[in-house]
This record gives C-alpha cells, structure tokens and sequence, in this order.
C-alpha cells in the first residue's frame, strides 16, 4: 500500500481495538501452579496506548483471553473497553462501533491471528504483527516492524498520531525538540 494511502486510512482514525494474546504480549501464556495466568506486556505499547487516549483516540482490547492478567493490565492503563472471552471479535467490535457511533473507516484494528480476520478485512486501518498468518497479512494495510509484546501497538499508536498531526506535539512534551521535523516511518507491504 502507497505510504499515502496508509496515511489517510490513519489520519481517519478514532477507535483503536486490539487484540491481547501475541499483540500486546509476545503470545505465550505462563500458567501458575493455582491454575491463573502470567502475561507479559510491552511499557511501550503502554504508552502508545495513553497518548492515544489523551489525544481522543479510543482504544479498546478485544481478546478471547479471560484472564484475570488482562483485566488487571486493562485497568492499570486506564483501558475501559476490556472486552474479553470474546470467540467472535466481530461481534464485539460492531458493538462499540455502534457504541461510539462510529463509521468502520474511522476505526483500526491489530490482531495476530485468524479470529481477527472478520474485523481485519472490515475495519479502515487493519494492521498485524510479522508473526502473523499470511491470510492476516495479504489483507493487512499495515505490518509492523516490532513482533507483538515488543512494541508493536506503540509503532501503530505512533503512525495513527503522526498522520493526524498529534505526535510532535507529545514527543515535545518530553523534551524531543526534534519531533516536530520527524516524519513517520512507514512499511511498505
């Protein structure tokens, strides 16, 4: 896809939904001895997420997962759209479209495997990992360079920022002088 394209499907958007499990983690579930679930999660992606927050983007996870981890990391991000157990993403994601009021063009989605593929191929910006299936990434917008749980999310929130004229202003924020010169770097698929 033409970085142009790429650029106005991310400037539209106003709705992020991710998937959990080989997203916002590397996609392995370690199982305590009380039978509950260890995950871990990328600080990056963390970030990446509340900068789209704050700039009035809405993220959501959308996962199959219904571990009591998920919900923990969900609420320590300040993420209320935590919607989990969820076999059938579509369903749920047509759910807070309508929630949101939102068109399918104005909403995003990264997923990492076949049962993100319905909102994959619906959604205005679809985007997916380099561990991805093939079917996911013939009908991805975007790949991303970082493999889920190591900032992948981030280089998304990154990108979806950029195209809407948001991200120098946050990376000034830190003291980043040159962020308002940067360019976003695109992958071409």
């Amino acid at each position: 896809m033409p970085a142009t394209d790429l650029l106005v499907r991310a400037r539209r958007v106003r709705l992020l939904s991710c998937d959990v499990d080989g997203v916002l983690t590397d996609g392995r579930i370690y199982v305590a001895e009380d039978g509950s679930e260890l995950k871990a999660y990328s600080c990056l992606d963390g970030l990446g997420m509340k900068w789209l927050e704050r700039s009035g983007i809405v993220v959501a996870w959308i996962t199959g997962s219904s571990a009591l981890a998920v919900a923990k990391r969900a609420a320590t991000l300040g993420i209320s759209r935590d919607v989990r157990g969820m076999e059938n993403k579509l369903d749920a994601w047509e759910q807070l479209r309508a929630e949101l009021a939102l068109e399918p063009e104005e909403c995003a989605h990264i997923g990492d495997d076949l049962p993100d593929l319905a909102v994959i191929v619906r959604c205005g910006l679809a985007a997916t990992v380099p561990h991805a299936p093939e079917a996911l990434q013939r009908r991805a917008h975007y790949v991303t360079r970082a493999e889920g749980g190591a900032g992948a999310v981030r280089e998304l929130a990154e990108l979806i920022l950029a195209a809407q004229g948001k991200l120098a202003e946050l990376l000034n924020a830190y003291g980043d002088q040159d962020a308002l010169a940067a360019k976003p770097k695109l992958r071409r698929l």
